[in-house]
């Protein structure tokens, strides 16, 4: 077999018709095998040299749907706005991406699997907050956010709003999820960390029926 001298170039063309093919047909309805056919001149074993799995092609996917459509990036471009602000339109924002919604609703097998509750618990402390403690230093530093414990704070924030408030991983009625959302609310008020405002709300509640529009 001749030796693939791009294999940067193989790993790029795997990962964008897995992901077209996740949005079109849905994640559970992709095989590894319609992926190596959609590209054509490839094997399942070039396949397996790039991505172990198909869980962990679809951790790739989502992973670079987020670097491609980074809401906190986009919040700390904006000019003239405080820390608090930038963290309010980050979180805004990233009820925003519509693929990684569908992505999402795709798999909710996958979503509730103890294998990526744990990973996303890992990558909410380890790449997530980082991302809310620079807001939270950028407002204490500009008066706008009174924060104690700014680093534990941003990575209890994102354990609470990637996992804990998360539809697919705890399925609640619709009710009661506004009810932990604004939980949440009273909770971060408590800290002095006032950015879930009646809007933001219903954002949450937005979410929560787009998702399961698909998923119940």
């Amino acid at each position: 077999m001749a030796r693939n001298n791009y294999p940067e170039i193989t790993h790029a063309r795997i990962l964008d018709t897995a992901t077209r093919l996740f949005l079109e047909k849905g994640w559970e309805e992709t095989t590894i095998q319609d992926i190596v056919d959609e590209i054509g001149d490839i094997t399942r074993g070039a396949f397996y040299h790039h991505f172990k799995s198909k869980d962990d092609i679809i951790d790739s996917v989502t992973t670079n749907m987020f670097k491609n459509n980074n809401p906190f990036y986009l919040a700390s471009q904006i000019e003239g706005e405080n820390g608090l602000g930038k963290l309010k339109l980050a979180l805004r924002l990233s009820f925003s991406d519509e693929k990684q919604l569908k992505l999402v609703q795709s798999a909710p097998a996958l979503i509730k699997s103890p294998k990526f509750i744990a990973k996303q618990m890992v990558d909410c402390v380890d790449t997530l907050a980082p991302n809310i403690l620079a807001f939270l230093n950028e407002g204490i530093n500009d008066g706008s956010i009174e924060c104690k414990y700014p680093k534990q704070l941003s990575e209890v924030f994102m354990i609470i709003i990637n996992i804990w408030l998360n539809p697919i991983i705890y399925e609640v009625s619709e009710d009661e999820y506004v009810e932990k959302v604004k939980f949440t609310q009273y909770l971060l008020k408590c800290m002095n960390l006032n950015i879930i405002d009646n809007k933001l709300i219903e954002s949450f509640r937005s979410y929560y029926i787009r998702v399961h529009k698909k998923t119940a």
